[in-house]
């Protein structure tokens, strides 16, 4: 069991991290109605950035991990995805349209690639319990 100490630590370490996260993301969203010009450029960049960042931190914890990478999630993630790339694509005008498609479905693909990797996974377990 942890001290107290060490729990209140990680519960503080935890709360800025997600704080950040929720931070970046409203940043990043939120800039265009209250910005202008370069500043609402590098407002919003900044806080793509700093949502990235946060994110992928938040993403290796053990027990977001264990749930990001279960077949049901693996599956909304790879055609929610794919279908938001294709609606970006057809709905956004130019070179905008085409990098929001090509970034979401890296989203999708990086899914897929996760399903395909649980199911080899467990393909490998059920022979490997067979083979006595």
């Amino acid at each position: 069991m942890k001290s107290p100490l060490v729990a209140m630590r990680s519960f503080v370490a935890d709360l800025l991290l997600w704080s950040f996260y929720v931070g970046g993301l409203a940043a990043g969203s939120v800039s265009g109605a209250v910005l202008d010009g370069t500043a609402k450029d590098v407002v919003t960049y900044a806080g793509i950035a700093v949502s990235l960042v946060a994110g992928s931190r938040i993403a290796k914890k053990p027990r977001i991990k264990a749930f990001l990478s279960t077949p049901p999630v693996l599956w909304f993630l790879f055609l929610f995805n794919g279908v938001m790339a294709a609606v970006c694509y057809l709905t956004m005008d130019g070179a905008k349209g085409i990098m929001a498609a090509a970034g979401i479905g890296l989203v999708s693909l990086g899914a897929a690639g996760g399903l395909v990797s649980n199911r080899r996974k467990r393909a490998e377990a059920v022979a490997g319990g067979h083979r006595m």
